[in-house]
């Protein structure tokens, strides 16, 4: 440890508030993307043109993922946060930095977009080797449509970068919504009079109309918030080579991660027709909670970890304490989350989707899916984490490392539970079930390798086994009540269904938390109390 220094640790600073308009804005973009979801689903189900749209759609996810929120709250966050936290002194310098970060970014993405829009055939080769059909042609298309919204929603990042490191978190999480809002409209617009192949093409340029609103709708606060931004393709300053540096392992670490996804799009290729679609609708539920627990806490602890004062020590123990509180909160949602997927998750996936053209039997399939996805449920959402404190450190390569990790296990272990096991079974198009479980296995081991790294960087952080342990019995009691109220009643439409079964699964479990004392649980009924009194 290092000597102490003249400078005393900043005091503990209560994340509650912000990681809850995290989860507000997340909330309500994800409920959007639900009905968006629903809106899809009625028109496509899980059509051959669904499988196309899935597929194009990886395409310009990848370099948004690559260029967007994550490597930007890597590696421009903590820089830029911890020049506001010393002060008025740094303001002139935090605006040179985020000026310089935004034109790198700028230059960066245009030159992607265009090698993107001319490569794209070859583009799709890659992704979706399977599709030897009508699927690849509409695929084609629809890639060098979504591509131009690429950097609008890239720039969209830079400014939840500026908004969060200011600690204004609800507006960067909610602008989604707006992005939702077009593409929901051009489906109930023209979906009654389209064929499904021009439908996918109108929905594509509403995909582009949706980035572009959800830029600009950000764009006045920021520069409000930051009056002193200076534009210019620069790295003269020691603070945008830092950013630039941690950013070269965090976009090789997104692009394993993007990797990971890719493979699963190869593999799910050459699964029965509707396999794509069915993991993105799967995809859709499964994130909800990551994006609303795992996203909003970790987003809300970055700039605060990032931001301690202190020794070596005394920021060791910030951290500390911050992993311990923040691991327990996300249990607390994810856990029942995960149960739920796997108990009733033909329920979830029937409310939400079966509606026009998707079917009961394409509920269960999506259930099969999802309750893959259940597995590494817990471990993926609390990596996020994980990889937050790393990132406050100024580490983003142990991260990598691991991402590599996770994603060869996923490739092997995913191709073998995809294709040959279920031939071998006779159940083909289980192979879909068999990629999202072997994904969740391999984001244990990830988590396992990410809290024993940083152990060994800031000491010992208490596993809270026997409270996890209260979390699954809860969880799996409010199940059996669930299904109990499913045996019963036996409900013919999904949303009466939902409500006559998910709500009862949702009471047992508070109460039962409750009454084994669970914190969480009675600061959540303070909060619904306080809400009800209002």
């Amino acid at each position: 440890m290092s000597a102490p220094t003249d400078l005393t640790p900043a005091p503990q600073e209560n994340t509650g508030r912000s990681s809850f308009l995290v989860a507000a804005g997340i909330f309500l973009s994800r409920i959007f993307g639900l009905v968006r979801g629903r809106v899809f689903a009625n028109y496509f189900g899980l059509s051959w043109q669904a499988d196309a749209f899935t597929s194009a759609l990886r395409i310009p996810n990848f370099l948004q993922n690559l260029l967007g929120e994550g490597v930007i709250s890597a590696s421009f966050i903590p820089v830029y946060a911890k020049l506001l936290a010393q002060g008025e002194t740094d303001e002139e310098e935090a605006g040179r930095v985020a000026g310089a970060i935004f034109s790198l970014l700028a230059l960066l993405t245009s030159a992607l977009v265009l090698v993107g829009v001319l490569a794209t055939p070859l583009l799709i080769d890659l992704i979706a080797p399977g599709f030897h059909d009508e699927r690849r042609p509409l695929a084609i298309q629809l890639v060098r449509i979504f591509f131009p919204g690429i950097g609008l929603l890239v720039f969209s990042a830079w400014c939840l970068g500026i908004l969060n490191s200011h600690r204004k978190f609800f507006l960067s999480y909610v602008s989604p919504v707006i992005w939702n809002v077009t593409i929901i409209v051009a489906l109930l617009v023209w979906g009654p009079t389209k064929a499904p192949s021009d439908l996918a093409i109108y929905a594509a340029w509403a995909y582009v109309a949706g980035s572009a609103l959800q830029f600009l709708v950000q764009l006045p606060t920021v520069l409000r918030l930051a009056p002193a931004l200076r534009f210019a393709i620069t790295t003269v300053s020691d603070n945008v080579r830092v950013v630039v540096k941690n950013f070269a392992p965090v976009f090789v670490s997104r692009g394993v991660n993007q990797i990971s996804a890719y493979v699963d799009t190869i593999i799910a290729s050459y699964l029965p027709v509707g396999a794509l679609a069915a993991i993105a609708n799967a995809q859709i539920l499964s994130t909800l909670p990551v994006s609303l627990f795992g996203m909003a806490i970790s987003a809300a602890e970055l700039p605060a970890m990032s931001s301690a004062l202190g020794n070596e020590q005394e920021v060791a123990e910030t951290l500390r304490r911050r992993i311990a509180a923040s691991t327990r909160r996300i249990a607390f949602f994810v856990v029942p989350s995960a149960a739920a997927f796997l108990a009733l998750g033909d329920v979830i996936a029937a409310a939400i989707f079966q509606t026009g053209v998707f079917t009961h039997s394409n509920s269960q399939y999506v259930w099969a899916i999802l309750a893959g996805s259940a597995v590494g449920l817990v471990a993926s959402t609390t990596s996020r984490l994980y990889s937050s404190a790393y990132y406050a450190l100024r580490d983003t390569r142990t991260p990598l490392r691991y991402a590599v990790i996770r994603v060869l296990l996923t490739t092997v272990l995913g191709y073998i539970c995809a294709l040959p096991l279920p031939r071998l079974l006779g159940y083909p198009s289980w192979g879909a079930a068999g990629l999202t479980a072997s994904a969740g296995l391999a984001a244990w081991l990830e988590f396992t390798l990410l809290r024993r790294g940083m152990e060994r960087r800031i000491g010992r952080v208490p596993f809270p086994a026997s409270y996890f342990g209260k979390l699954w019995f809860a969880a799996a009691m409010a199940a059996v009540v669930g299904l109990g109220f499913q045996f019963l009643f036996h409900p013919r439409h999904p949303l009466v269904g939902a409500f006559a079964i998910l709500v009862p699964y949702g009471i047992t479990y508070l109460i039962l938390t409750a009454m084994m004392e669970i914190d969480e649980a009675a600061a959540l009924r303070r909060k619904l109390f306080g809400f009800i009194k209002r």
